[in-house]
Protein backbone atom coordinates (compact mmCIF):
# COMPACT_ATOMS: atom_id res chain seq x y z
CA UNK A 1 0.00 0.00 0.00
CA UNK A 2 1.63 2.92 -0.92
CA UNK A 3 1.68 6.05 1.91
CA UNK A 4 -0.71 8.27 -0.34
CA UNK A 5 -3.69 8.51 -1.44
CA UNK A 6 -2.93 10.55 -4.31
CA UNK A 7 0.92 9.95 -6.28
CA UNK A 8 1.58 11.63 -9.41
CA UNK A 9 4.79 11.76 -11.37
CA UNK A 10 5.93 13.84 -14.53
CA UNK A 11 2.31 13.67 -15.23
CA UNK A 12 1.62 15.77 -18.45
CA UNK A 13 -1.78 16.23 -20.65
CA UNK A 14 -1.84 17.67 -24.66
CA UNK A 15 -4.43 18.92 -25.92
CA UNK A 16 -4.55 19.22 -29.85
CA UNK A 17 -0.54 18.72 -29.21
CA UNK A 18 -0.63 21.73 -27.01
CA UNK A 19 0.46 20.67 -23.11
CA UNK A 20 -1.46 21.80 -20.81
CA UNK A 21 -0.68 20.19 -17.59
CA UNK A 22 3.17 20.29 -17.76
CA UNK A 23 5.08 17.27 -15.90
CA UNK A 24 4.19 17.75 -12.67
CA UNK A 25 4.71 16.06 -9.37
CA UNK A 26 1.90 15.60 -6.92
CA UNK A 27 1.80 13.41 -3.38
CA UNK A 28 -1.22 13.24 -1.30
CA UNK A 29 -1.11 11.78 1.88
CA UNK A 30 -4.07 9.90 3.41
CA UNK A 31 -5.95 11.98 5.72
CA UNK A 32 -6.55 15.89 5.88
CA UNK A 33 -7.18 18.26 3.04
CA UNK A 34 -4.97 19.05 0.49
CA UNK A 35 -6.10 22.08 -1.79
CA UNK A 36 -5.35 22.44 -6.17
CA UNK A 37 -5.55 26.42 -6.61
CA UNK A 38 -4.67 27.98 -9.60
CA UNK A 39 -6.22 30.47 -11.94
CA UNK A 40 -8.92 29.61 -15.10
CA UNK A 41 -6.31 27.49 -17.39
CA UNK A 42 -3.74 26.80 -14.62
CA UNK A 43 -4.78 22.86 -15.70
CA UNK A 44 -6.26 22.36 -12.02
CA UNK A 45 -9.66 21.19 -13.61
CA UNK A 46 -7.53 18.58 -16.07
CA UNK A 47 -4.90 17.61 -13.16
CA UNK A 48 -8.26 16.37 -11.56
CA UNK A 49 -10.19 15.22 -14.36
CA UNK A 50 -6.75 12.60 -14.47
CA UNK A 51 -7.59 11.81 -11.15
CA UNK A 52 -10.34 10.81 -11.18
CA UNK A 53 -9.90 8.82 -13.95
CA UNK A 54 -12.32 10.93 -16.66
CA UNK A 55 -9.35 11.86 -19.03
CA UNK A 56 -6.62 9.89 -19.84
CA UNK A 57 -2.97 10.95 -18.86
CA UNK A 58 -0.68 11.62 -22.35
CA UNK A 59 2.73 10.74 -20.08
CA UNK A 60 3.88 10.11 -16.76
CA UNK A 61 2.44 8.34 -13.97
CA UNK A 62 -0.44 8.50 -11.36
CA UNK A 63 -1.76 6.06 -8.76
CA UNK A 64 -4.79 7.02 -6.55
CA UNK A 65 -5.57 5.14 -3.41
CA UNK A 66 -2.54 2.92 -4.15
CA UNK A 67 -4.02 2.09 -7.60
CA UNK A 68 -2.56 2.43 -11.38
CA UNK A 69 -4.58 5.38 -13.54
CA UNK A 70 -6.11 4.31 -15.86
CA UNK A 71 -5.90 0.78 -15.05
CA UNK A 72 -8.17 0.30 -12.21
CA UNK A 73 -9.80 3.95 -12.81
CA UNK A 74 -13.66 1.76 -12.12
CA UNK A 75 -12.01 0.01 -9.22
CA UNK A 76 -10.76 3.52 -7.57
CA UNK A 77 -14.00 5.35 -8.61
CA UNK A 78 -15.89 3.05 -5.80
CA UNK A 79 -14.59 4.45 -2.86
CA UNK A 80 -14.17 8.42 -4.33
CA UNK A 81 -17.47 10.77 -3.45
CA UNK A 82 -16.92 13.73 -6.15
CA UNK A 83 -19.12 17.17 -5.16
CA UNK A 84 -19.11 18.88 -8.69
CA UNK A 85 -18.98 22.62 -9.40
CA UNK A 86 -22.55 22.66 -10.62
CA UNK A 87 -25.35 20.64 -8.69
CA UNK A 88 -26.53 17.49 -11.23
CA UNK A 89 -29.48 16.60 -9.01
CA UNK A 90 -32.20 14.30 -10.68
CA UNK A 91 -35.18 17.57 -10.48
CA UNK A 92 -37.90 14.35 -11.33
CA UNK A 93 -36.80 12.50 -7.89
CA UNK A 94 -37.29 14.17 -3.93
CA UNK A 95 -34.18 14.47 -1.50
CA UNK A 96 -34.70 10.75 -0.71
CA UNK A 97 -34.99 9.42 -3.89
CA UNK A 98 -31.63 10.92 -5.28
CA UNK A 99 -29.54 9.29 -2.59
CA UNK A 100 -31.35 5.72 -2.89
CA UNK A 101 -30.69 6.32 -6.92
CA UNK A 102 -27.64 7.27 -6.29
CA UNK A 103 -26.65 4.34 -4.14
CA UNK A 104 -27.71 1.94 -6.73
CA UNK A 105 -24.89 2.71 -8.69
CA UNK A 106 -22.78 1.03 -5.86
CA UNK A 107 -24.90 -1.45 -5.35
CA UNK A 108 -25.60 -0.67 -1.92
CA UNK A 109 -29.49 -1.68 -1.10
CA UNK A 110 -31.78 -3.00 1.90
CA UNK A 111 -31.89 -1.58 5.66
CA UNK A 112 -28.31 -0.74 5.98
CA UNK A 113 -28.75 1.51 3.09
CA UNK A 114 -31.77 3.28 4.25
CA UNK A 115 -29.70 3.69 7.79
CA UNK A 116 -26.63 5.21 5.61
CA UNK A 117 -28.99 7.82 4.21
CA UNK A 118 -30.77 8.68 7.37
CA UNK A 119 -27.43 9.43 9.12
CA UNK A 120 -26.40 11.20 6.21
CA UNK A 121 -29.40 13.46 5.62
CA UNK A 122 -29.06 14.27 9.50
CA UNK A 123 -25.13 15.05 8.83
CA UNK A 124 -26.50 17.97 6.30
CA UNK A 125 -29.29 18.96 8.18
CA UNK A 126 -31.78 17.77 5.82
CA UNK A 127 -33.98 15.52 7.69
CA UNK A 128 -37.01 17.66 7.42
CA UNK A 129 -36.98 17.72 3.81
CA UNK A 130 -36.41 13.49 2.63
CA UNK A 131 -39.62 13.38 1.31
CA UNK A 132 -39.38 17.26 -0.73
CA UNK A 133 -38.60 17.73 -4.55
CA UNK A 134 -35.33 19.24 -5.50
CA UNK A 135 -37.05 22.05 -7.44
CA UNK A 136 -38.62 23.22 -3.91
CA UNK A 137 -34.88 23.71 -2.61
CA UNK A 138 -32.57 26.56 -1.76
CA UNK A 139 -29.13 27.00 -3.48
CA UNK A 140 -27.70 25.74 0.02
CA UNK A 141 -30.01 22.83 0.57
CA UNK A 142 -29.11 21.35 -2.69
CA UNK A 143 -25.54 21.92 -1.82
CA UNK A 144 -25.94 20.52 0.87
CA UNK A 145 -27.71 17.10 -0.75
CA UNK A 146 -24.42 16.88 -3.25
CA UNK A 147 -22.28 16.69 -0.13
CA UNK A 148 -24.56 14.05 1.34
CA UNK A 149 -24.64 12.19 -2.51
CA UNK A 150 -21.28 12.02 -2.76
CA UNK A 151 -20.42 10.48 0.79
CA UNK A 152 -23.23 7.85 -0.14
CA UNK A 153 -20.64 5.12 -0.46
CA UNK A 154 -18.25 6.50 2.59
CA UNK A 155 -15.60 7.14 0.28
CA UNK A 156 -12.15 7.51 1.25
CA UNK A 157 -11.37 10.54 -0.87
CA UNK A 158 -13.95 13.20 -1.13
CA UNK A 159 -13.12 15.86 -3.90
CA UNK A 160 -14.95 19.37 -3.86
CA UNK A 161 -14.97 21.29 -6.60
CA UNK A 162 -15.64 25.09 -5.73
CA UNK A 163 -18.31 23.28 -2.84
CA UNK A 164 -19.56 26.98 -1.06
CA UNK A 165 -19.40 28.80 -4.61
CA UNK A 166 -22.70 31.17 -4.47
CA UNK A 167 -23.72 30.51 -0.79
CA UNK A 168 -24.54 32.49 1.78
CA UNK A 169 -22.10 32.86 4.71
CA UNK A 170 -24.53 30.50 7.28
CA UNK A 171 -24.20 27.72 4.80
CA UNK A 172 -20.59 28.22 3.97
CA UNK A 173 -20.08 27.83 7.66
CA UNK A 174 -22.14 24.77 7.78
CA UNK A 175 -20.50 23.00 4.99
CA UNK A 176 -17.15 24.23 6.57
CA UNK A 177 -17.95 22.67 9.96
CA UNK A 178 -19.03 19.43 8.29
CA UNK A 179 -15.76 19.23 6.06
CA UNK A 180 -14.04 19.90 9.40
CA UNK A 181 -15.51 16.61 10.66
CA UNK A 182 -14.90 14.85 8.02
CA UNK A 183 -11.31 15.48 7.88
CA UNK A 184 -11.43 14.38 11.88
CA UNK A 185 -13.29 11.19 10.67
CA UNK A 186 -10.07 10.27 8.73
CA UNK A 187 -11.61 10.89 5.06
CA UNK A 188 -9.09 12.70 2.83
CA UNK A 189 -10.05 16.29 1.08
CA UNK A 190 -9.47 16.75 -2.21
CA UNK A 191 -10.29 20.54 -2.75
CA UNK A 192 -10.78 22.94 -5.46
CA UNK A 193 -12.05 26.10 -5.16
CA UNK A 194 -11.72 29.76 -6.23
CA UNK A 195 -12.17 31.20 -2.71
CA UNK A 196 -9.16 31.97 -0.64
CA UNK A 197 -10.34 32.12 2.70
CA UNK A 198 -11.69 28.69 2.26
CA UNK A 199 -8.72 27.32 1.00
CA UNK A 200 -7.30 29.07 4.32
CA UNK A 201 -9.59 27.76 6.74
CA UNK A 202 -9.65 24.40 5.84
CA UNK A 203 -6.48 22.94 3.79
CA UNK A 204 -3.57 21.50 5.97
CA UNK A 205 -1.34 21.40 2.43
CA UNK A 206 -2.05 23.62 -0.90
CA UNK A 207 -0.82 24.04 -4.43
CA UNK A 208 -0.62 26.85 -6.49
CA UNK A 209 -0.51 26.15 -10.36
CA UNK A 210 -0.35 27.98 -12.79
CA UNK A 211 0.35 27.18 -16.99
CA UNK A 212 0.40 23.80 -16.23
CA UNK A 213 3.18 23.95 -13.44
CA UNK A 214 3.11 24.03 -9.62
CA UNK A 215 4.49 27.24 -8.59
CA UNK A 216 4.33 26.70 -4.74
CA UNK A 217 3.20 24.32 -2.15
CA UNK A 218 2.98 23.92 1.51
CA UNK A 219 0.44 25.03 4.59
CA UNK A 220 -1.50 28.44 4.24
CA UNK A 221 0.85 29.91 6.93
CA UNK A 222 3.68 28.88 5.51
CA UNK A 223 3.31 30.45 1.65
CA UNK A 224 1.62 33.35 3.68
CA UNK A 225 5.58 33.84 5.32
CA UNK A 226 7.69 32.12 2.32
CA UNK A 227 5.73 34.61 -0.20
CA UNK A 228 4.30 37.98 1.34
CA UNK A 229 4.99 40.48 3.77
CA UNK A 230 3.02 39.79 7.02
CA UNK A 231 0.93 42.99 6.74
CA UNK A 232 -0.93 45.01 4.49
CA UNK A 233 -1.90 48.30 4.21
CA UNK A 234 -4.56 49.20 1.50
CA UNK A 235 -4.97 52.68 0.30
CA UNK A 236 -7.85 53.86 -1.53
CA UNK A 237 -8.78 57.74 -3.08
CA UNK A 238 -9.08 60.14 -4.91
CA UNK A 239 -6.06 59.49 -8.58
CA UNK A 240 -4.73 63.22 -7.34
CA UNK A 241 -4.38 62.65 -3.84
CA UNK A 242 -2.35 59.13 -4.17
CA UNK A 243 0.86 60.14 -5.70
CA UNK A 244 1.45 62.41 -2.53
CA UNK A 245 1.29 59.00 -0.68
CA UNK A 246 3.98 57.52 -2.54
CA UNK A 247 7.65 58.49 -1.73
CA UNK A 248 10.99 58.05 -3.89
CA UNK A 249 12.64 55.85 -1.39
CA UNK A 250 9.73 53.91 -0.24
CA UNK A 251 11.37 50.38 1.58
CA UNK A 252 7.92 48.77 1.55
CA UNK A 253 7.22 46.64 -1.47
CA UNK A 254 4.21 48.59 -3.41
CA UNK A 255 1.68 47.46 -6.08
CA UNK A 256 -0.72 49.81 -7.46
CA UNK A 257 -3.90 48.63 -8.94
CA UNK A 258 -6.59 51.31 -10.62
CA UNK A 259 -7.18 53.50 -7.77
CA UNK A 260 -5.96 51.64 -5.39
CA UNK A 261 -2.03 51.06 -3.15
CA UNK A 262 -1.15 48.14 -1.94
CA UNK A 263 2.01 48.38 0.41
CA UNK A 264 2.99 44.70 1.54
CA UNK A 265 5.07 45.83 4.63
CA UNK A 266 6.59 44.87 8.16
CA UNK A 267 6.63 48.34 9.68
CA UNK A 268 3.04 49.59 8.77
CA UNK A 269 2.37 52.77 11.50
CA UNK A 270 5.05 54.73 8.66
CA UNK A 271 2.34 54.20 5.91
CA UNK A 272 -0.68 54.28 8.05
CA UNK A 273 0.50 58.07 9.64
CA UNK A 274 0.68 59.30 6.27
CA UNK A 275 -2.95 59.03 5.22
CA UNK A 276 -4.52 58.95 8.63
CA UNK A 277 -5.34 62.70 8.26
CA UNK A 278 -6.13 62.65 4.73
CA UNK A 279 -9.37 63.62 4.45
CA UNK A 280 -9.44 62.15 0.46
CA UNK A 281 -7.77 58.75 1.59
CA UNK A 282 -9.58 55.96 3.08
CA UNK A 283 -7.06 52.62 4.30
CA UNK A 284 -7.51 49.71 5.56
CA UNK A 285 -4.90 47.35 7.54
CA UNK A 286 -4.89 43.60 7.53
CA UNK A 287 -2.88 40.87 8.17
CA UNK A 288 -1.37 39.50 5.09
CA UNK A 289 -3.80 36.21 3.60
CA UNK A 290 -3.49 33.56 1.14
CA UNK A 291 -5.27 35.63 -1.75
CA UNK A 292 -2.06 38.06 -1.57
CA UNK A 293 -0.06 34.59 -1.97
CA UNK A 294 -2.33 33.58 -4.96
CA UNK A 295 -2.29 36.88 -6.54
CA UNK A 296 1.50 37.41 -6.33
CA UNK A 297 2.25 34.37 -8.04
CA UNK A 298 0.02 33.87 -10.55
CA UNK A 299 -0.58 38.22 -11.55
CA UNK A 300 -3.51 40.43 -11.49
CA UNK A 301 -4.76 40.28 -14.48
CA UNK A 302 -8.18 38.94 -15.66
CA UNK A 303 -8.43 35.05 -16.84
CA UNK A 304 -11.48 34.20 -18.98
CA UNK A 305 -13.12 31.06 -17.79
Amino acid sequence: MSDYIIKAGNLKKSFNGEFVVKGIDLQVPFGGCFGLLGPNGAGKTTTLRMILGQSPLSEGNLEVLGLDVPTHASRIRRDIGVVPQLDNLDPDFTVMENLKVYAGFFNLKGGGLQERIGELLKFVELSEKANVRINQLSGGMKRRLSIARALVNNPRLLVLDEPTTGLDPQVRHLIWGRLRELKQSGTTLLLTTHFMEEAERLCDDIVIMDHGVILSRGHPKQLIKQHVEPEVVEIHGEMDALPGILTEHDIHRVEIVGETIYYFTNAPDDIIRRVENKPDVHYLHRPANLEDVFLRLTGRELREA
